[in-house]
């Protein structure tokens, strides 16, 4: 190749890369945004409450309408970050009605455009940093008490972004079978959080049952309706499980055994009933635990096969990457 043709070769290669550069500068690769809210290190998506459910496409206006974003939990006045790098604009107003919690701002840049709502920000408009100080969060108990405070995170283009604030998806190990806790059962709960206590009941192993004449047992691990559901470890399906017997919406379920363990999930509905899964592997999908117990913490019921306490299993990893 002549002289004169290698360096222009060169310098289109090098003018195509800086274009490059300038479009998807080091910050945009990464692929999951920072953590949004301090205490919430995992970008913890809100279950349900007498309010509603913090996923992506809940039910919104009495079944008339669909979330068009995702819940972050962050407490009332807890310091807020930026999820990636790029500009600021704003004021977002989502209410449009000046109440406690009727402020927000957009950030668009590193290929995102988010707007994030009930927080007040350090300032509406230039630059800011993935993971630098963005504002705080505004007081939502004043104005929906009882309700799961969250940052409300929506994409300019109500696409779903949980895949983004959610980098600790479950993955397969090389050798499931020698871990002896387990994995995340639930997307959005990574530790494996108990159901606290609801008009229902608690979701602790031991729980009374049946205006105290019966005791749980099993656990009540928190779930959004929907949302995607791991093997705790790897095993032999077998289902399915039908708890309630009475084929409400809710009425689903599989048993995994092996590994050691042997457990029903109950309230879901599993990809399959047989066969081989491992340990972190998609199994199936929540149950709209919503339409048959409205106000419940949605969760997936958790029962060791010989009826023992599961609770350690589950606990053991929190705060953990699984």
């Amino acid at each position: 190749m002549p002289a004169l043709s290698l360096v222009a070769l060169v310098s289109l290669v090098s003018t195509v890369f800086a274009k490059q550069l300038d479009t998807h500068p080091p910050q945009q690769q990464h692929r999951h945004w920072a953590q949004i809210c301090s205490g919430n290190p995992f970008n913890k998506i809100r279950g349900c409450d007498r309010y509603g459910c913090g996923h992506f496409g809940a039910d919104r206006h009495n079944g008339k309408g669909k979330h068009g974003g995702v819940d972050v939990i962050c407490a009332d006045g807890a310091m807020v970050y930026a999820p990636f790098s790029g500009q600021l604009s704003g004021p977002i107003r989502f209410f449009h009605n000046g109440n406690a919690i009727d402020d927000g701002v957009q950030i668009r840049g590193s290929g995102y455009c988010v707007k994030l709502v009930c927080i007040h920000p350090i300032r509406y408009h230039g630059q800011i940093q993935r993971g630098q100080h963005l504002g705080r969060m505004l007081p939502m108990q004043k104005v929906f008490p009882g309700i799961i405070s969250h940052i409300h995170v929506e994409n300019c283009d109500h696409s779903d972004p949980t895949h983004l604030l959610t980098p600790n998806t479950p993955v397969v190990p090389p050798f499931p079978q020698q871990d002896s806790h387990w994995a995340t059962v639930c997307s959005g709960n990574p530790t494996n959080e108990i159901r606290g206590c609801d008009r229902y009941g608690c979701g602790y192993y031991g729980a009374p049952r049946h205006n105290g004449k019966g005791k749980h047992v099993g656990v009540d691990v928190i779930c959004a309706d929907g949302a995607t559901v791991y093997a705790p470890f790897s095993g032999e399906l077998s289902g399915p499980i039908k708890f309630f017997h009475n084929g409400n919406a809710i009425d689903d379920g599989v048993q995994i055994r092996g590994s050691g363990f042997c457990v029903k999930l109950v309230c879901i509905h599993p990809i399959r009933y047989n066969g081989r899964i491992s340990k972190g592997q998609v199994l199936g999908r929540m149950l709209p635990m919503q339409r048959v117990f409205p106000g419940i913490t949605s969760h997936i019921h958790v029962e060791n096969c010989d009826r023992s306490d599961p609770t350690s299993n589950l606990e053991r990893g929190k705060g953990q990457r699984v």
